[in-house]
């Protein structure tokens, strides 16, 4: 049952560059000619990071414990279809998304020729008007804080 103050949730996720042929799927975009990233499901980070942020301000857990990575059945689901199963699974609690801000880590590609687009995809996705959702992005400047993965950060605000 949803309380009257808003409750706030972190997530983090970072997969790594895949060795074998994959796409880039970021926020729900693909990211053409870029080296896509390893993982059980498409390897989008930052669905994964938003999803686990919403789990956690529900605290229902996290995107583990809700999606393993040795079910068959979730075996390169994408990323926008985990994100639309925990807004159900948090409807289900009695909360719904307010908000959320998720800051890309990555080297490569640049996010900020398709955040617009990104914002658009992940809005639609979480069903909030645009204004909802923050997509921001940092390069690690060599630290290898993701080596050539990409880790994504994020924040959501449940009522």
């Amino acid at each position: 049952m949803s309380e009257t103050s808003p409750r706030v949730g972190l997530g983090f996720d970072s997969h790594p560059a895949a060795e074998e042929e994959r796409d880039l799927w970021l926020g729900g975009l693909r990211f053409e000619g870029e080296r896509g990233l390893a993982g059980h499901s498409d390897g989008d980070t930052v669905c994964h990071a938003i999803a686990d942020a919403m789990l956690g301000a529900a605290a229902l857990g996290d995107l583990g414990a809700h999606f393993p990575d040795d079910d068959d059945a979730t075996e390169g689901i994408a990323g926008t279809t985990l994100l639309a199963r925990v807004i159900t699974l948090v409807g289900e609690a009695g909360y719904a998304l307010r908000s959320c801000d998720a800051t890309v880590i990555c080297e490569r590609p640049s996010i900020d020729p398709r955040r617009d687009e990104m914002r658009s995809c992940l809005a639609d996705v979480l069903a909030v008007p645009v204004e909802a959702v923050s997509v921001k992005a940092t390069r690690p400047e060599g630290l290898g804080l993701v080596g050539d993965g990409v880790g994504c950060m994020a924040v959501a605000v449940l009522a």
